[in-house]
């Protein structure tokens, strides 16, 4: 598998209560992989390490194929950035920002950028500082698409939107990446809007990748599992326990992680039988994942 954004052991440390310890990712090529986390979890800086604008204390970062930050000339001009926070000039025009832009990139394509205009409704003649928030958080994504970036890196790009718009710039992303078969990366702790559009997920709390794999296989491979005589000691299961608790005298819910039908067998030969096995949806896995991970089972 080709990987467009792959780290080794990434290490960086802002301040004395926040570090990023040997950080494992993986974006693979063409997917819509999606970055989510709590607040404070190491998202941006994640990214701001991915692009140059922050250097590693240790470890290895390779974007597009290339080393960084080392490359991050080459890098940047075949990637497109929307930030977390605007860094657009107030007193420009919505026109004058999109030519001020397209002077810096030479994939600049004029006619869709004025498609995208038109799509997204913006007025050309209008003051940035005068933009709603809506219209503020469509143009960046215009600025960053009409670049034709291989890499589109997306950091809370609907934070704040209402739903309308949170669609059309969605949409916008998913149209471009099917015609040009480009790579995005999305952060954002909205879950239910990166379960309708991701293909790959990746889960970072505390500075750390918990999880990271197909978006499929994570909505799959996370069950409720309620169990009747519960064995004590799961050391030699087949998936990953990540929680268990007492189901009031009627036997035991096991939280498990990468459970398949076929392991039902795992309890039938430990006298124990599944009463039930009930489906978590994107937000209900990441909650739970998060939630063991911080209070992990004590070992057996």
């Amino acid at each position: 598998m080709m990987f467009v954004v792959e780290t080794h052991d990434l290490g960086y440390r802002a301040g004395s209560d926040f570090e990023i310890a040997q950080l494992n990712m993986h974006v693979p090529a063409g997917a819509v992989y999606g970055f989510l986390g709590p607040n404070g979890a190491g998202k941006t800086t994640t990214i701001r390490l991915l692009l140059g604008l922050l250097r590693p204390a240790k470890g290895a970062i390779t974007v597009l194929g290339q080393p960084m930050p080392q490359a991050s000339v080459s890098v940047l001009a075949r990637t497109g950035y929307v930030p977390e926070r605007p860094h657009l000039y107030p007193t420009l025009t919505v026109a004058e920002a999109i030519d001020l832009h397209a002077a810096f990139h030479a994939r600049w394509d004029k006619p869709w950028a004025s498609e995208l205009v038109s799509r997204f409704d913006l007025p050309p003649a209008r003051r940035i500082s005068a933009l709603s928030k809506g219209e503020t958080g469509k143009l960046m994504m215009l600025l960053a698409l009409a670049q034709r970036p291989e890499l589109l890196v997306l950091d809370e790009p609907t934070d704040g939107l209402d739903p309308v718009v949170r669609r059309d710039v969605l949409e916008a992303v998913l149209d471009y990446v099917s015609a040009h078969s480009a790579t995005v990366l999305i952060s954002s702790h909205l879950v239910h809007e990166l379960e309708r559009i991701c293909d790959w997920i990746g889960v970072m709390d505390q500075g750390r990748m918990i999880a990271e794999l197909p978006m499929q296989e994570f909505k799959a491979g996370i069950k409720r599992i309620r169990v009747t005589a519960a064995p004590r000691d799961a050391g030699n299961a087949p998936f990953t326990l990540l929680a268990r608790a007492s189901l009031n005298g009627s036997g035991e819910e096991w939280l498990v992680r990468g459970w398949e039908p076929a392991m039902r067998a795992f309890f039938d030969t430990a006298g124990a039988s599944v009463r039930e096995v009930v489906d978590l949806d994107l937000e209900e896995g990441f909650v739970e994942l998060l939630r063991s991970f911080r209070s992990p089972l004590p070992r057996t």
